[in-house]
């Protein structure tokens, strides 16, 4: 399958509307081969190294066949257009392509990328900077919803990427554990104890899905995301927009 690389930089937002929010979520299509490491794409980078980043946040992979129903959803409610187009990139991906989605994609899938190999490690936590970056206010719980969220990669071996590169399966250990059914276990559907037991024991699963998984089973209640999906005060937009 082939896919497209984007790399991005630490940048202000909107100085404007959210003065001091920073990101990298804007990213640019790179045209020449770049290295793979394990902290991810050469001359990319990440604002927030807490949420973002890291040996199991390395790359962000968003199928580019969900940006045609974004864009239905958006017209079909009527808003207005979004402040970053419906193409790929526009959600904060380092790689896109067609034909792999949430519903086939499984934790701990082990891919080549070029000279790179690279494995499935989470699914996407939505959060409140694709509000600001959409102008939509509730954008973020959409996604989460809806079950478009991408996913997280580590990387596994470094090697040079070329943007004509496919990515090829090389195994898929754990079929019964799509993307789609993780983040649904977590995010949309009732406490079910074997389904956080089956994140819990899942070695490829990234730590902090573990330990959300372990502390729901262990607590009975499932963590608030209001923060991450909203964000604080000052950066939430009106629930018109």
């Amino acid at each position: 399958m082939r896919i497209s690389l984007f790399i991005g930089q630490s940048a202000e937002m909107n100085a404007e509307l959210a003065p001091g929010l920073v990101s990298a979520i804007d990213k640019h299509e790179a045209g020449h081969p770049l290295w793979c490491s394990f902290s991810g794409l050469e001359g990319d980078e990440q604002s927030d190294k807490r949420h973002h980043g890291g040996p199991d946040r390395a790359l962000h992979y968003y199928p580019a066949d969900h940006y045609p129903w974004w864009k239905t959803w958006q017209t079909a409610l009527g808003l207005p257009a979004p402040r970053a187009s419906w193409q790929p990139a526009a959600f904060g991906e380092n790689l896109s392509g067609l034909g792999l989605t949430e519903a086939q994609a499984c934790i701990g899938d082990v891919y080549r990328l070029g000279a790179a190999l690279v494995q499935i490690s989470q699914p996407r936590s939505p959060c409140f900077k694709l509000n600001q970056r959409f102008g939509y206010s509730h954008l973020s719980q959409v996604m989460q919803l809806s079950g478009r969220c991408g996913w997280l990669l580590r990387v596994l071996e470094e090697g040079r990427v070329d943007p004509v590169d496919e990515l090829l399966l090389m195994d898929r250990p754990y079929p019964e554990l799509t993307v789609k059914r993780t983040a649904d276990i977590l995010f949309n559907q009732a406490r079910h104890e074997g389904d956080l037991q089956l994140l819990l024991e899942n070695p490829a699963l990234s730590p902090n899905w573990r330990q959300h998984a372990a502390h729901w089973l262990e607590h009975g209640v499932v963590a608030d995301w209001s923060r991450r999906l909203l964000g604080p005060a000052e950066f939430q937009l009106p629930p018109k927009a």
